[in-house]
Order: structure tokens, then sequence, then C-alpha cells
């Protein structure tokens, strides 16, 4: 530990090397060794939403850890900054657990330097969203259920490949978790789906996802990059859109000042409420759901 420690606080002098030595290849090949052997397997989370899946998945599994590597979090991984604290994490752990579709925008550092860290890219098999311009796609998956789903499965079956012994276990708690993905999801279609009113107002780009399964149409966003106040220019913009179309209801989020939002409820008398892209939450298995009940019951307040 000594050693790595000396070697982190290195790395911190030079910035331009985010990952060099951070870890001995010794401890890559026991970290392999680890899943391989059904020893005490770490798995480690990139943020808050894999950690509730991977909770969910890993459950009642005892020689099974999750850990999520970015607690605390105040948001999301929008151009995170690998820490210490996250590197000791991943050294300890023998699988990472990511949303994938870019959102780990560090990844390239880990399997660089951490070639026989067992990833689990949890994006598989999910169509994505293109940014406008050159932005690329949006990574906010999980706040779709239907992708949620997608990511729980993928989590499941990768888990159930690297660690065999406990496959069955891995996919009875997967199938159990999904159904209860699957009552919420439809619980969340009977009440939305006879919504007129469809156009929304958003804090940021974290809900495309969710628009598009339940048939909403964003017409404004506040904030393309949260925590970065929008410039006169777009705050006027989107104040004009919110008066053309009439649009009752601004969705701000829990994580970030709410400036902007009021303004634009000011100037519009539009009413200002709160939707969650759970990104930040309590550390338990029921929390995803909890919270999208919890948006469930706003979203009724200010739609209908």
């Amino acid at each position: 530990m000594k050693n790595i420690v000396a070697k982190i606080t290195s790395l911190m002098l030079v910035s331009v090397v985010l990952f060099s030595g951070c870890t001995s290849k010794k401890n890559y090949e026991a970290s392999s060794d680890a899943v391989a052997n059904n020893k005490t397997v770490t798995v480690a989370t990139s943020f808050y939403p894999m950690y509730i899946f991977s909770l969910n998945v890993a459950k009642d599994i005892p020689n099974v850890k999750v850990v999520n590597m970015t607690k605390p979090m105040t948001g999301c991984l929008h151009d995170y900054s690998i820490t210490t604290d996250n590197l000791k994490t991943l050294d300890g752990a023998q699988v990472f657990v990511t949303n994938g579709a870019d959102m780990e925008s560090f990844m390239d550092k880990v399997t660089e330097q951490m070639p026989n860290l067992k990833i689990i890219d949890s994006s598989k098999g999910i169509e994505l969203i293109k940014n406008e311009g050159d932005e690329g796609y949006n990574p906010h998956l999980w706040v779709s259920i239907s992708n949620a789903i997608t990511q729980v499965k993928n989590i499941g079956e990768q888990l159930a490949t690297l660690d065999p012994i406990n496959a069955q276990k891995y996919k009875a708690n997967t199938e159990a978790y999904i159904v209860k993905l699957e009552a919420q999801r439809a619980k969340m279609h009977k009440s939305l789906d006879s919504v007129k009113n469809r156009d929304i107002v958003t804090f940021h780009e974290a809900f495309p996802y969710f628009a598009k399964e339940f048939n909403f149409n964003i017409v404004g966003v506040i904030e393309r990059e949260p925590g970065s106040e929008p410039s006169a220019k777009d705050l006027q913009s989107t104040i004009e859109q919110v008066k053309k179309l009439k649009v009752k209801a601004l969705f701000a989020e829990p994580q970030y000042p709410t400036k902007a939002v009021e303004t634009i409820a000011t100037e519009t008398g539009s009413k200002v409420y709160s939707l969650d892209p759970i990104v930040t939450g309590p550390m338990d298995a029921d929390a995803y759901i909890n919270i999208m009940d919890s948006n469930l019951k706003i979203l009724e307040e200010a739609l209908k």
C-alpha cells in the first residue's frame, strides 16, 4: 500500500499522466485470479445508478462486495477526473461496472493501466441518442426504465460469466429485480400515456431517453452543461420558447442550483418542479425504483 500511495502522490505532481505506475502487474493478476477462483470478489461501480443496479444483481451473495467508486457524488460524471481515492478503490477491485456510452471519459486510462481489471459495459445493445452538433451521444441511459432493464441484464450476465460458481444467484437476482423494474415501468405508462400536454423543459440533457420512452417532447434545455449558467441569449431563447408553447412546468434537478430555472419561471409564469435524474440518493437497493416513483408523482402533479 505504501508503494501505491507513493506512486499516486508522484502522479499528482505530473498532471499530464493520471495513471502511470498506479499498481503492479502482480496485483492485477491477483485480481483476475480472485474472480476465477471464487474468492471474495469486489465489484467497483463508476457512479450511483451503476451501484444500485449492481447491488441488486449481487444481493445476498456472501463473497461479493459492491462498492461505489465515486461516492460521494453531486451529479453525473461529466468530465470527471479520477481521484486518489478512486484509484485505491479500483486497485482493490476485480470487476468494474460502467455505464458506458462514453459517460466515463476516463476509461482509456483505466484500461491502459489496469489491463486485467474486468470491465462490464452496461450499455451493450442500447440504441444511443445523438446529441446536438459534434457532442457525440447522450450517455444518460439509465433514466429510461427500459434502458435500465437492459443495463441490469448486461450486468447480471457478465457477472455470471466472470464468477460462474455464483452464476445462478446472479441470474435469480437479476430476474427478480427486473420484475420490479417492469412493474414500475407499467405503472408509469398507465399514468403518463394519457397526458395531453407532452411539452417539457428540463434542466440539462439528462432526460432524452426518459422522454423517448414516455413520448414527451423536450422543447427546451436550461443548462446544456450542468453547473454552467446559460448565456443571456440562450436564456432569452428558452423564455420565448416557453411562452410560445405555453409550457406550464419547468423541471429543475435536486443536484443543481435553480437560479436559471427560477428566472425563466418569473418571466413566463411557469411553475418549477424537481425531476431527479437519479445520479445521487440513498445507498439502498430500492432507491432507483423509489426515486422513479417520486418522479412519477411530480409529473402527475405538473402535467395533469
